[in-house]
């Protein structure tokens, strides 16, 4: 029997720095009311100058915001904020400091450039945030955009309603199809005493992950293999399994936008119904989990389908402050003699 978990209806948990962060809430009034009256010659000085500017281009153009950022002002703070080598936290209260000619001029450049290539503002200058911390990301890799990092923030450990987990007495984590390393990532750091294992098919998106395991010194903590889903891991058993694997179904591949086209095709396309390595994850999951472990993955809008593939699966759906129902949790005694 499936069931949903929220504390007052959603996490409470910070989103601060997250991959999908909206902006502060100033910023992104005053830069709203202003790129929606628009200027034909704006004067641009300070940070507020062009954001203002860059979201009202972002807007005239009808780009497509699905990469972390929900709307033309929170994209435009991105990247003014890369420009000026300031955290995403940190564009706001330097909404007055004058930019430089130099990084004006690199602004003007992405926002052009994000316009006419439809490619994701994270491609662009290579980075992305998750949790408030900085991931290299190209084209070899999907732009991190999980739910999970939150839920590993907000559900295991601490005074949180729902604990999954003590998170000192998990000491082996399995992050599957870990793209650009960023899951793997942040598990390491919720949860001080494990070791981490991060597979992937693409060898491509393994580069951009040893990268991101390198920068931030987890090289001795983050094992990457190269394998299809646990294949990499044969033999192996796990206190937690995380995975955000491709879960677009059929209908949703066929209405991809511009921009996700830009993206690796293998990140999203999931089958017909979108659970195709859901279903393989599911069914294979009990043989690497410890007793007492559990599975953690991501499915987007996969619910009915995954529910309906798995009518006796004790799944409990976690909701985060932009998701509801998008990501289950099982244990391993749930997942005995569940192959569907």
């Amino acid at each position: 029997m499936a069931k949903t978990a929220a504390r007052g209806g959603r996490s409470k948990a910070a989103t601060s720095g997250s991959g999908r962060k909206r902006p502060t809430a100033r910023v992104a009034a005053k830069a709203a009311n202003s790129a929606v009256a628009g200027t034909s010659a704006p004067e641009l000085e300070t940070i507020f100058d062009y954001v203002r500017h860059a979201a009202d281009r972002l807007q005239r153009a009808h780009v497509i915001f699905a990469h972390g950022t929900t709307d033309p002002v929170a994209e435009a703070a991105f990247l003014v904020g890369e420009a000026m080598q300031l955290h995403p936290d940190e564009v706001e209260p330097q909404a007055t400091l004058r930019v430089p000619k130099a990084a004006g001029r690199r602004i003007l450049a992405w926002i052009e450039q994000r316009i006419a290539t439809r490619k994701p503002a994270a491609y662009l200058v290579n980075r992305m945030y998750m949790r408030g911390l900085p991931f290299y990301v190209d084209e070899r890799v999907i732009v991190p955009r999980s739910f999970i990092g939150e839920i590993l923030d907000s559900h295991f450990g601490g005074d949180d309603v729902l604990c999954l987990r003590d998170p000192a007495t998990l000491t082996r984590v399995l992050d599957l199809c870990t793209g650009s390393g960023c899951l793997a990532i942040l598990a390491a750091r919720a949860f001080p005493n494990a070791t981490v294992d991060a597979t992937d098919l693409s060898a491509d998106a393994l580069a951009v992950a040893a990268r991101n395991v390198r920068e931030h010194g987890l090289d001795d903590r983050i094992q990457l293999a190269q394998g299809d889903l646990f294949a990499a891991v044969r033999g192996r058993r796990y206190d937690l399994i995380i995975s955000n694997p491709p879960y677009v179904d059929a209908e949703g591949m066929a209405g991809l936008p511009r921009e996700c086209l830009v993206e690796p095709r293998m990140a999203f396309d999931g089958g017909t119904e979108g659970i195709d390595l859901v279903r393989r994850i599911i069914d294979r999951a009990e043989t690497h989990l410890a007793p007492g472990g559990g599975l953690l993955c991501e499915v987007g809008r996969c619910k009915p389908a995954i529910e309906k593939a798995y009518p006796r699966a004790d799944l409990l759906w976690l909701d985060t402050e932009e998701s509801e129902g998008e990501v289950f949790w099982i244990d391993a005694a749930g997942l005995d003699g569940l192959s569907a």
